[in-house]
């Protein structure tokens, strides 16, 4: 079973902010896949379909984004599958705004989300797919992380979100070398 997880933080006061994108995109992905993501389980929304011939679960941890890996290693553990058939799709401080940049492995690189995962799973060695937020521009992390995006800035990143639905969907059906050729580095014009 592979697993793709959106990473953010539950709730409406949440919803729209760039903390968020990670759900955003799975819900992109759930929509596409005809699924809604209604169930409770291991500490998250979830669904499960299939997909390219193989069974899927898409998660929405509701741990909030620092606690991300308790539910992820729930997850992973009940459905038995390893780092290898797992894509977590979170924001990035660090790169542009809207612009996409999938790995198989590799640090936390300051991102909570995936700093819990990593401990909670006890490996580096799975997909992440990250989205830029923006940098902060000298304000507080916290602050711009749980800030919405700015009016010119929402068609930019609706433009990623619905991309990296499109990177996810592609790993799903082709694997990760082909999601990754067709989709890293991509940034909305």
């Amino acid at each position: 079973m592979k697993i793709v997880a959106g990473l953010g933080n539950p709730g409406s006061k949440y919803a729209r902010t760039r903390h968020n994108v990670g759900f955003r995109a799975v819900e992109a992905l759930s929509d596409r896949l005809g699924v809604k993501l209604d169930r409770s389980k291991h500490d998250a929304l979830m669904a499960e379909t299939t997909c390219g011939g193989e069974r899927v679960m898409l998660l929405l941890p509701q741990t909030y984004m620092n606690k991300s890996g308790v539910s992820l290693a729930k997850a992973m553990r009940n459905a038995n599958t390893t780092g290898a058939d797992l894509l977590v799709v979170c924001d990035d401080v660090n790169l542009p705004l809207g612009k996409l940049r999938l790995r198989g492995q590799g640090s936390a690189g300051g991102q909570n989300g995936l700093r819990s995962i990593i401990v909670h799973i006890g490996t580096d060695e799975f997909a992440r797919l990250r989205i830029g937020i923006g940098d902060r521009e000298g304000g507080e992390l916290t602050d711009h992380v749980l800030g919405t995006f700015h009016p010119d800035e929402i068609p930019l990143i609706d433009q990623a979100i619905e991309r990296a639905a499109d990177a996810a969907l592609a790993f799903l059906e082709r694997g990760l070398e082909a999601a990754m050729n067709e989709h890293n580095g991509w940034a909305p014009a």
